[in-house]
């Protein structure tokens, strides 16, 4: 199913074949993303528990996004509030609206489920340009601080600046602007 296509960029949900292009694109550029998380995507998708959404430039894939129709973890798991995760654009492809095109059609599908949708950014440096995405486009703190391992985390707590180490934002559907995606 094709979600967007506007010119070059064309995005849709994922194929089974999807999985090994994906998981050797994002190795070449030294990222860990192995296959098994993309085969996990792929029959999670098929099994509705996850919806997917690939991104293709000029007939190559450039990233994916992923979204859960109800998180089952963090400060909105209680909330069925539906909880964008992974989104990933490749290095060659970054900077050129993919991005910004596969968070707009995660909200459009997000907005199928609830009028809110949420995320968790890791903090450190290596998710700059994510956190200045999400800011653009509308998300807020939630308000609970920060979160490691999955677990909110207490005051003066001992911690590690990894993946695990996370902000959760939110943002209300159906107000948002054209212009904020004009990169599209």
């Amino acid at each position: 199913m094709d979600y967007y296509n506007k010119e070059e960029l064309i995005i849709r949900s994922m194929l089974e074949r999807d999985s090994q292009i994906l998981a050797e694109a994002f190795s070449a550029q030294g990222w860990d993303k192995p296959v098994s998380l993309f085969e996990k995507y792929y029959r999670r998708q098929e099994s509705d528990e996850h919806l997917v959404c690939i991104a293709e430039v000029k007939n190559q894939l450039a990233g994916y996004v992923t979204l859960l129709p109800e998180t089952s973890a963090g400060p909105f798991s209680s909330l069925k509030i539906p909880e964008i995760v992974d989104l990933n654009v490749l290095m060659d492809y970054q900077m050129d609206g993919v991005g910004s095109a596969l968070l707009y059609c995660a909200e459009m599908l997000a907005g199928q489920f609830s009028d809110t949708v949420s995320l968790a950014v890791g903090l450190h440096y290596g998710y700059g340009a994510a956190q200045r995405l999400y800011v653009k486009k509308g998300y807020i703190p939630d308000g609970s601080g920060v979160w490691y391992q999955g677990s909110q985390l207490e005051q003066y707590a001992d911690c590690v600046n990894d993946d695990e180490l996370v902000l959760y934002l939110s943002k209300q559907l159906g107000q948002q602007e054209n212009h904020h995606y004009n990169r599209l």
